[in-house]
């Protein structure tokens, strides 16, 4: 992220409303679970909705992000720039599969709970 960009990220974050925010950000996970919900386990397992993702691979996916980015939001908070995915990685699709290579042996029920312990963070 150039400093432009990042200035003007946080030019935009002054003026966020806390509460506002939290309610978006629950809205958008209701509508994520909401997205899956009633389908299968098997539904769920099966490769294929992204190319060879699953399902459970996407919430996988979601949840990593999400973890990322409530690691990082005290150090966005007090302005100052987390690590570069391209230092500490090589790069956010480095960083990608080492995570989806991490998370690939977790059952399903590992996944939706490390989903709900990140939104009970948040």
């Amino acid at each position: 992220m150039n400093a432009d960009l990042f200035n003007l990220a946080f030019r935009k974050l002054e003026y966020v409303d806390t509460q506002q925010l939290l309610r978006r950000l629950d809205k958008a996970w209701v509508a994520f679970k909401d997205s899956y919900a009633g389908l299968s386990e098997s539904d769920v397992l099966e490769p294929g909705v992204t190319k060879a993702w699953s399902v459970r691979d996407i919430i996988a996916h979601v949840t990593t992000w999400d973890e990322e980015a409530l690691k990082h939001l005290p150090a966005i908070l007090e302005r100052r720039r987390p690590p570069l995915y391209s230092v500490t990685y090589g790069g956010i699709d480095a960083f990608n599969a080492l995570m989806t290579t991490k998370k690939a042996g977790l059952s399903l029920a590992e996944v939706t709970a490390s989903g709900r312990r990140s939104i009970d963070r948040s």
